[in-house]
């Protein structure tokens, strides 16, 4: 089959492209960075070049291909993330309709059922919707990931300084966690399946206690005794504050964070868990957490 994967060689990106070679799929990759053509290249892939929020060059791109698998690459240091995503998502779907391409797989999160109450996230909401109004598909698959294993790396320099991860969720609450090369290997299988119609897939690898997260990454680190306690909303909103976040982009993390904490997140996904949980468990990434600490 023919290809298009929008989000270069991210950690899904590259293990994403690897196997898909490998299998002997014909495969496009698209970056904005020029710098990733040699490495695009390498991996036996085609690249294409250019911006995300250009139509013309995402209609190119994805012209004649057999599927589309689309991320919105994340980038929090803009004064207004949603909005970005929301625009890049409408940017995609227009692409995609204008390209004629009949599969797509959307690399969504869970709680994106929802339109409101979950920060950041409610980007995906919108973008969903936007990809099932094209009248021109006839598969969508959008996987909805949980909470990503290497967005714990965030809190490394909180370790070293005070000793203990602190948020507005931890102690006793469900965190599920899925890793990158998981993910991967779900779209792998989603690209290939003969499907058709409207698809919701639930990708990931564990479920653990904020209060087990600690301990397993506190092993491995060296500190078998770190904590992972809660604190209040606006203690977050603070503390994100004074390390340089704009007030309103660390709204939506303390959102999307309570979201977490309050079980909304977990709501849609306890109903509709995958059939299969993904390879990569806590322990395994706590010895990549261990290396980069």
């Amino acid at each position: 089959m023919k290809i298009t994967v929008l989000g270069s060689l991210g950690n899904i990106g590259k293990p994403l492209t690897l196997t898909l070679v490998q299998k002997g799929h014909s495969v496009t990759v698209i970056s904005s960075n020029p710098k990733r053509q040699k490495d695009i290249e390498a991996l036996g892939a085609a690249a294409a070049i250019g911006l995300i929020e250009n139509v013309d060059f995402l209609t190119s791109a994805f012209t004649g291909a057999d599927v589309v698998y689309a991320m919105i690459p994340p980038k929090n240091s803009v004064p207004d993330p949603m909005a970005r995503h929301i625009n890049l998502g409408n940017c995609l779907a227009q692409a995609i309709d204008q390209s004629g391409v009949k599969r797509v797989v959307y690399v969504s999160s869970y709680g994106a059922q929802l339109n409101k109450g979950t920060g950041l996230i409610v980007g995906h909401h919108h973008i969903e919707n936007a990809l099932n109004r094209l009248s021109g598909l006839e598969t969508i698959t959008h996987l909805r990931v949980t909470f990503i294993y290497y967005n714990l790396y965030a809190y490394v320099n909180m370790i070293k300084t005070t000793g203990v991860i602190s948020a507005n969720y931890g102690d006793d609450d469900r965190v599920v966690l899925v890793s990158p090369k998981d993910i991967a290997a779900a779209s792998v299988e989603e690209i290939e399946a003969n499907t058709t119609g409207k698809k919701i897939k639930y990708v990931a690898s564990d479920e653990r206690t904020c209060n087990e997260i600690a301990r397993v990454l506190g092993k491995a680190i060296g500190k078998p005794d770190l904590k992972w306690v809660t604190i209040t909303d606006e203690q977050m909103q603070n503390g994100m504050e004074a390390n340089g976040v704009p007030a309103p982009v660390a709204a939506r993390f303390v959102e999307m964070f309570g979201a977490c904490h309050h079980g909304l997140l977990n709501e849609d996904y306890d109903l509709n868990k995958p059939e299969n949980m993904g390879k990569i468990k806590l322990e395994d990434f706590a010895k990549e957490f261990a290396a980069a600490f």
